[in-house]
């Protein structure tokens, strides 16, 4: 694949982000790339078709919410072809990322880019979410795939450690999900997010376990 068409666009996107210069993380993101293109050929892993769509929409989104990553072990729910768990993951090594999907293709191409990409900072599981019951829970549990923010929170809240944030990546401010919020669940944050090369809004919205946090 000539990667001469959205080159640039990366490399200005990843300045406009703060991370210009960074050769060998913008390198091993083009691999990733590279390996989404080929895989998506034959297996519809993202209905973004176009490299040069997926730098803003897939790899720019997914590090828009970097800044606003609490502390913890991160759970990505819901990965898909691993976004935003990959370039999170690329971008902060010294970080734990578990990538969650129970679509088989899309988990195979996650262990597949993990492997030859060298990341030793990811664990790929391929399980539904409610079924899912690892040792401990997570302090940070992100996704961009849940339809509602209520569904989001109540599918997850078994897998959240307490005192643990959600954090759901959305577009237009989706007032009427947060009024929808189970009780016990409160809104903590909304950050606007600013991603190079992407038109209409995008927010990430920080929410909080009450109950489980122990808070007011």
């Amino acid at each position: 694949m000539n990667d001469s068409a959205w080159r640039p666009g990366l490399q200005r996107g990843l300045a406009a982000l703060g991370l210009a210069g960074e050769v060998e993380f913008a390198e091993r993101l083009i691999r990733y790339l590279e390996l989404l293109e080929t895989w998506n050929r034959k297996f519809n892993l993202t209905a973004v078709r176009d490299p040069a769509e997926m730098v803003p929409r897939h790899i720019l989104d997914s590090l828009a919410l970097g800044p606003h990553l609490p502390p913890g072990r991160v759970l990505d729910v819901g990965t898909g072809a691993g976004l935003p768990g990959i370039p999170l993951a690329l971008r902060y090594p010294e970080r734990n990322f578990t990538l969650l999907d129970s679509n088989g293709k899309k988990t195979r191409f996650v262990n597949q880019a993990v492997l030859m990409l060298g990341i030793g900072n990811v664990e790929v599981v391929k399980e539904r979410v409610e079924r899912y019951r690892p040792a401990s829970g997570f302090e940070i549990i992100v996704s961009r795939a849940f339809a509602s923010l209520a569904d989001f929170v109540t599918g997850t809240r078994h897998l959240l450690a307490p005192g643990g944030h959600w954090l759901a990546m959305k577009g237009v401010y989706p007032e009427d999900e947060i009024v929808a919020l189970p009780v016990g669940v409160e809104l903590r944050a909304a950050h606007r997010l600013r991603v190079p090369g992407l038109t209409g809004e995008r927010h990430l919205l920080e929410l909080r376990d009450t109950r489980a946090a122990g808070t007011d």
